[in-house]
């Protein structure tokens, strides 16, 4: 296998690859946000490998699309994220990493992903 194409994983208990709904090119959207305050951090993408070694090492594994390979959150910024559970939602097609986050979540060095651009709807 490639490294940038994702696939499966040998080590990835097949009860839980058996219940994800993937996308066409094999991945899951995980939502990643932190254990004790709810805030949600960021949104990436986790084949059958990078959920394992999710699960495995206790460190948030994604799957760069535009790098084509695996990434763990804070190698090379230490702005790690420390997993304190994962769910998978009720359709088996998203993922809830509650992270313990250290330091910024979004590559822009912001906290959050989500606190730049708040559309409001209607009033």
């Amino acid at each position: 296998m490639s490294s940038s194409t994702p696939g499966p994983s040998a080590g990835l208990d097949p009860a839980v690859a058996a219940r994800l709904k993937r996308t066409a090119d094999g991945l899951v959207p995980a939502i990643a946000q932190q254990y004790d305050t709810g805030e949600v951090l960021m949104m990436g993408w986790m084949d059958d490998e990078a959920l394992h070694r999710t699960l495995t090492t206790g460190r948030c594994t994604y799957w760069s699309r535009s790098r084509g390979e695996y990434w763990v959150k804070g190698d090379t910024s230490g702005h790690v994220q420390h997993v304190r559970s994962v769910a998978l939602d009720c359709d088996g097609d998203t993922l809830l990493v509650k992270v313990d986050q250290v330091g910024a979540a979004c590559h822009t060095g912001a906290r959050t992903c989500f606190d730049e651009d708040v559309l409001l709807p209607a009033s």
